[in-house]
């Protein structure tokens, strides 16, 4: 009798076996309980994810971007018609505020160099230390950032990979499930399967960064800041204090 019930019990194991993976998953359908996106073709989840993006009011960028040989690390929140965050390039991190087409940048004054034995350019860097300096669109800096807090061209460089565009591997972003599109010569993007597809990660060609986007829809505090921390880089203090970052930043 011991051996007949030893033997019910392994089959009754290996009947249960199947319905236990199926149950977690395994070798299931990976786009089960999803918006359904990762079963489109690759074109179709690009253009849900562009509209996704295009149609959401807010949203926070985090990661890096190499741009002329230069890295930079981004933190933006941003909106249509603005944005506000910090970005940290070579050991320095300033801080990048635009409402409408008013763009201030705010950092230290070790940000616009230490002048050497100038004594102008010391106490202009000085005077800037900590301010809001309001950046003249005709500016060099202005070309430079602006782009940073622009939620319309940041997200445009989103949906750019190499090559012919293709459906990749189901992938995680935190804890959302995503369907990752892949070029064929570099690039991937990561399109969430749990809701509106949104774009969540995007992996530049070439190891040119990484960025993350996050808090889609979400509204944020947007306003110039107070003038009496605000100084005019045009009249106050001219051309004396120079930036760092190369004139490539943001294109």
């Amino acid at each position: 009798m011991f051996p007949a019930r030893r033997t019910a019990a392994v089959l009754a194991g290996l009947v249960s076996a199947p319905l236990l993976g199926g149950c977690l998953g395994l070798g299931g359908d990976p786009d089960a309980g999803t918006n359904g996106v990762g079963k489109l073709p690759a074109k179709t989840i690009e253009q849900r994810a562009s509209d996704a993006a295009a149609s959401a009011d807010a949203v926070r960028l985090t990661g890096t971007v190499v741009s002329g040989g230069q890295t930079y690390r981004l933190d933006m929140r941003l909106r249509a018609e603005g944005g506000v965050g910090e970005v940290t390039t070579r050991g320095d991190t300033f801080q990048l505020l635009r409402v409408g087409d008013d763009l201030y940048l705010k950092a230290g004054a070790d940000f616009y160099g230490d002048g050497g034995d100038d004594k102008d350019s010391r106490a202009a860097a000085a005077k800037l230390n900590g301010k809001y300096v309001k950046v003249p669109p005709g500016d060099p800096a202005y070309r430079q950032f602006s782009g940073f807090t622009d939620k319309k061209v940041l997200l445009s460089d989103l949906f750019v990979v190499d090559g012919t565009l293709g459906v990749g591997d189901h992938r995680k972003v935190g804890d959302t499930r995503t369907i990752e599109l892949t070029g064929s010569e570099g690039g991937s993007l990561d399109v969430s399967l749990k809701g509106t597809p949104y774009p969540l990660r995007y992996q530049r060609a070439g190891g040119a960064g990484t960025l993350t986007l996050s808090d889609w829809g979400e509204d944020f505090t947007l306003a110039a800041p107070d003038r009496s921390q605000v100084v005019d880089y045009g009249r106050t203090v001219g051309t004396t204090a120079t930036p760092r970052p190369s004139a490539s930043a943001g294109k």
